[in-house]
């Protein structure tokens, strides 16, 4: 578990693609969520959450972006326990390494609040061209985010795939029902 922050949803946006025509390199993440109590068995019906920054560090729904709901959006867990959202690999904003925020309710219920941080060879590799460019690579390492710092083998993903055709990547959130 990890905090919620910032700028968690102001909204409940059920959708899979939450681009809202947002520029930057796509990214297509598929997201489990399985019962610890369970032999860590897929948990249907469950909503996933989630929100990040676009290229140039802004959140939707808050500051100058209050109107906006870009690069937010939930959905309900098939019966593998899966989700997948179409979406733009995340910016940065100072003091935070490269993240996605992710929230796991059940009936109403939250269950699981975490964030995936992203292998900083490929955050180099993508803030350097596109959308990004005009910002540069993000001076924060995973290792020195004080969120990450004691969980990063738990919250890191390894997308796979390139700026041209995009990335896909996985990540799994356990919770104990």
């Amino acid at each position: 578990t990890e905090t919620e922050g910032p700028f968690p949803s102001l909204t409940d946006l059920f959708r899979s693609d939450i681009r809202e025509g947002k520029s930057g390199t796509l990214l297509t993440l598929t997201i489990k969520v399985v019962n610890t109590n369970a032999g860590c068995a897929p948990v249907p019906n469950a909503n996933v959450e989630i929100w990040h920054v676009d290229a140039a560090g802004n959140y939707s729904q808050y500051g100058t972006q209050q109107a906006q709901t870009f690069l937010r959006g939930i959905q309900t867990t098939n019966g593998n326990g899966e989700v997948t959202f179409t979406t733009i690999y995340p910016g940065w904003y100072q003091g935070r390494a490269t993240h996605i925020h992710a929230e796991v309710t059940i009936n109403g219920v939250s269950r699981k609040v975490t964030q995936m941080a992203f292998p900083e060879s490929v955050n180099n590799t993508v803030h350097r061209g596109g959308a990004y460019a005009s910002r540069g690579t993000n001076p924060m390492s995973n290792a020195s985010d004080g969120i990450f710092a004691d969980s990063l083998s738990s919250e890191l993903v390894t997308p796979t795939g390139d700026t041209t055709s995009g990335y896909s990547a996985t990540f799994e959130i356990a919770t104990a029902i």
